[in-house]
């Protein structure tokens, strides 16, 4: 793609250029797209090969992403969560970013308020289920007897140590307390993260199913579906969890 193509919008991405691949796609809707940054990548020396069918072209050295693609594969990643609901199939979402957590909460309350994390990866979630599994029944057992006062018999240096590290926990293991078993299928936006490989590798050891919400940094070999969006701004993954939301209500 040119730098000298003129630019219809205000991203200045040449949306016919991109339609010309299919005249099914909706003008208005590619226009939103670009105006959210779905289509910002990284920069081509950073880029993983096996990405390269979903980029539509380079922009100031920095990949572009096919947007026709992304919305295709929105529709195939809603279709899947979809027939796994339908199949009893319990997931789990997550996205310890900043720019995700909006994303990720909207998204687990369209999910049957499935498990998410947005702080930390606790390593083990996973793999070593067991040990962190009563970790966190140990936590909504304090939690539930603060709130019903049981402690009131203790001194008050005693409550506030007990306060303090239900506070901790919750921090720790917020999003987890519905986590009574291992999903089946783990969705995670920007899978190359710190601590999201992590959960990645661990989720590969299991035989979990994965989503990914991933870009030209990622690989879509570890994915078991994906869309290829910007993974690291707010406005464009809000944009890609809306549109999934969308169809799958």
């Amino acid at each position: 793609m040119s730098d000298n193509t003129k630019d219809n919008n205000s991203s200045g991405l040449d949306i016919q250029a991109m339609m010309a691949e299919s005249a099914s796609v909706d003008e208005l809707v590619l226009t939103e797209m670009a105006k959210a940054g779905v289509f910002y990548g990284h920069k081509k020396s950073r880029k993983d090969p096996r990405f390269d069918e979903y980029i539509f072209g380079l922009r100031n050295g920095i990949a572009v992403i096919d947007l026709v693609r992304t919305l295709k594969l929105i529709d195939i990643v809603a279709g899947f969560i979809k027939n796994s609901i339908a199949e009893k199939k319990t997931l789990m979402v997550v996205g310890t970013q900043s720019a995700a957590k909006n994303a990720v909460l909207k998204l687990s309350e369209s999910l049957n308020n499935c498990p998410y994390v947005i702080n930390r990866w606790i390593g083990g979630l996973i793999t070593n289920f067991g040990m962190i599994g009563k970790r966190i029944d140990y936590f909504k057992k304090r939690k539930s007897d603060l709130e019903q006062g049981k402690f009131e018999g203790y001194t008050k240096k005693e409550r506030l140590l007990i306060s303090r590290e239900v506070e901790k926990m919750g921090i720790v293991f917020e999003g987890l307390e519905n986590f009574t078993k291992i999903p089946d299928i783990m969705v995670v936006i920007d899978p190359s993260l710190k601590g999201h490989s992590t959960a990645v590798h661990e989720a590969l050891l299991h035989k979990m199913q994965i989503i990914g919400i991933i870009d030209n940094d990622d690989s879509p070999s570890d994915m078991t579906y994906f869309i290829p969006a910007n993974d690291h701004a707010k406005a464009s993954i809000d944009w890609v969890t809306d549109a999934l939301i969308s169809k799958i209500k």
